[in-house]
């Protein structure tokens, strides 16, 4: 079931997050972020963006979100989105459901622009972008290290 991110999930997603900070580069954060932190990125976030998270047999297994883009005014209509799922539940669909449940609030809330950044290599994320029709746009090298290593990152553009 997809639903509204409320506060009380933020343990249930520091869980799925700190798993891709701990052990990938999907995420280039590199400190585990506590439920405190994450509770306050949802406060914030969800005063103007969507925030879902999916949940099954009462346990969070994922989450999508928006967020702003750039600071400057003129972006306001366009936001950069996330997705994130427990790695249990990775290739069963429910990233999918996700994102066309967020890009529907995204549209219905007149969005414009939907951005979204990827650490490559990474063919999942890349398939389920262009899915819903992403295209890339930019390609910048090396403009990430973690893990003792450099990280390419894509950016992939739906206007919707």
């Amino acid at each position: 079931m997809i639903r509204q991110v409320c506060l009380s999930d933020a343990q249930s997603i520091c869980n799925i997050y700190n798993e891709y900070i701990e052990n990938s580069t999907i995420t280039f954060e590199e400190t585990p972020v506590t439920a405190e932190e994450m509770t306050k990125r949802i406060e914030e976030a969800t005063r103007n963006y969507p925030w879902l998270v999916y949940e099954t047999d009462k346990r969070v297994v994922g989450y999508v979100y928006a967020r702003r883009w750039r600071e400057r005014a003129a972006y306001r209509n366009s936001v950069e989105a996330g997705i994130y799922l427990h790695p249990e539940f990775v290739g069963k669909g429910i990233g999918t459901e996700m994102m066309k449940e967020l890009l529907k609030v995204l549209k219905e809330k007149s969005f414009h622009v939907v951005i979204s950044g990827i650490a490559l290599p990474n063919a999942a994320s890349i398939e389920l972008c262009e899915k819903f029709g992403f295209i890339k746009v930019a390609h910048f090298n090396e403009v990430g290290y973690k893990f003792d290593r450099w990280i390419d990152v894509g950016y992939w553009e739906l206007i919707l």
